[in-house]
């Protein structure tokens, strides 16, 4: 496998019998009608998950999948099959079925497959998560399960998961093109229950991870961290007042509550989006849309994050892309097909959850950057207001940007000071009007731990986000006393 980590490509070409003949003469039968453009994705997907519950390790998983997409766009139509069996009948199959959307025949075009495509190093580890010993990362979850209920004896449960994942990519397109990728991916997940004996109950949850090698939670003695703040949320929220409903102040916390701005702002910058005018941003470049301490990137290429890749799934090689700067559009995430219908560059947003289903524009790593204040400033500025820390689950509504988020774990703020813990609360706006409401922004900025999923039409793929400390003037808060 140490080959097959080197040189991907490789082993696509040596696995399935395939050659650089081959590929042309697929994408060949691809261009058979009139179209704009044609590739092949192939993928070789191999993933294990263990789970702890009340102290025994009682789930373990092991997957492994492979298949081939054959991709055909023509204008703004796009064609897609696959197969999960690699072979030259199926692959012809597929693009055969894929070339049905352009309508008129025509000489199909010589294609030439070797050149390569140009793409960042940002995970080269040495070995991958699924070499490690079932063995050893169930004794790792126990540990873990040990850390925590030390904590506080009214922890009453844990639960805790490590997924290790590694994906094996090719792309092969009718400009002759030829990339690939090896994409490994870990995360460890802790969730704490707590009760307090009168009936209350509630719940903490910490992790992290990345493109790293499973030494990475090992190292500091990561996991013990992870495993001490679930614990640690699980006590504060039982210990936490109902929270105060109505408009307020709101200061986010670094890091995590960035989901935040990766579901009310960063969807809406999605190219298909804007390029069908549906989006609250839709035709804005150039104009003012936050406030002018706002500053939002889209960043593929920060090393062994979650979000990064070395090329994206079209094959095309990641990049930081600045959205928002100091207040004003400047531009959209895009994959190849829409930016050549809104004749704009590729970012390298591409990305697709298998190959049995077509790339679209994505996100990455999605945050803002940092300001001048101190996390201290920004807090003691405030008479009275709710500090979120961290966030749950949530929505948005992209043609108008309206979003609902639960906050996990939130305080008040009193005369400039965090006091009291509250549960219950909500945050309800619209993401153009939020960051227009921004008034300070900390020096601060974090990225989250790793643990951030991104769904889109029935795909999800693995995210980053980030945030300084900022100060929001003016949200609706649900909570539950008036």
């Amino acid at each position: 496998m140490a080959n097959d980590l080197a040189h991907p490509e490789k082993f696509f070409l040596s696995r399935f019998g395939m050659s650089d003949r081959a590929f042309e003469r697929i994408l060949g039968t691809a261009l058979e009608r009139k179209a704009d453009y044609a590739d092949l994705f192939f993928e070789y997907h191999s993933a294990e998950a263990l789970a702890l519950e009340e102290s025994m390790v009682n789930h373990t998983s092991k997957s492994v999948s492979h298949g081939v997409g054959v991709r055909v766009c023509a204008e703004d139509r796009t064609g897609y099959a696959y197969s999960d069996e690699v072979t030259i009948d199926r692959m012809r199959l597929a693009a055969e079925a894929a070339r049905a959307i352009a309508d008129q025949r025509t000489t199909a075009p010589a294609v030439q497959v070797g050149a390569p495509m140009p793409h960042h190093a940002l995970y080269e580890v040495e070995t991958t998560p699924l070499e490690i010993p079932i063995e050893e990362r169930a004794r790792l979850l126990r540990e873990i399960d040990a850390a925590a209920r030390a904590f506080d004896p009214r922890v009453r449960n844990v639960m805790a998961s490590i997924a290790a994942e590694r994906k094996i990519i090719m792309i092969v397109t009718s400009e002759g093109k030829l990339a690939a990728d090896v994409q490994p991916l870990c995360r460890l997940n802790v969730t704490v229950i707590a009760e307090d004996g009168k009936g209350g109950r509630q719940s903490g949850t910490y992790g992290g991870g990345g493109r790293v090698e499973y030494r990475y939670f090992l190292e500091g003695e990561r996991w013990r961290q992870y495993a001490l703040e679930a614990a640690r949320q699980a006590i504060v929220n039982l210990d936490a007042a109902d929270a105060p409903a109505g408009e307020m102040v709101v200061v986010l916390g670094p890091g995590w509550p960035g989901i935040l701005l990766h579901e009310a702002i960063g969807h809406g910058l999605e190219g298909d989006f804007n390029r069908k005018g549906v989006s609250a941003f839709s035709g804005r470049i150039g104009q003012k849309v936050a406030s002018e301490l706002c500053t939002v990137v889209d960043d593929g290429t920060i090393p062994m994050r979650r979000g990064s890749l070395n090329i994206d799934d079209e094959g095309t090689p990641t990049s930081r892309t600045v959205l928002i700067e100091k207040g004003i559009l400047r531009g959209y995430l895009h994959d190849r097909m829409n930016a050549r219908l809104m004749k704009m560059k590729p970012t390298g947003n591409g990305r697709r959850e298998s190959f049995a289903h077509t790339p679209m524009p994505r996100m990455t790593n999605t945050f803002m950057l940092a300001g001048d204040s101190t996390p201290e400033e920004i807090i003691k500025s405030v008479k009275s207001g709710l500090y979120a820390v961290s966030f749950g689950g949530g929505q948005v509504d992209i043609t108008n940007g309206k979003f609902v988020f639960s906050a996990s774990e939130a305080y008040l703020i009193e005369d400039g000071k965090v006091t009291r813990p509250v549960k219950g609360a909500t945050l309800i706006g619209d993401g153009p009007d939020v960051l227009t409401r921004v008034v300070m922004v900390g020096n601060d900025l974090a990225l989250d731990s790793g643990i951030g999923t991104c769904g889109k039409d029935g795909q999800s793929v693995p995210v980053g986000v980030g945030l300084p400390t900022i100060r929001i003037d003016g949200i609706t808060v649900g909570g539950t006393r008036a």
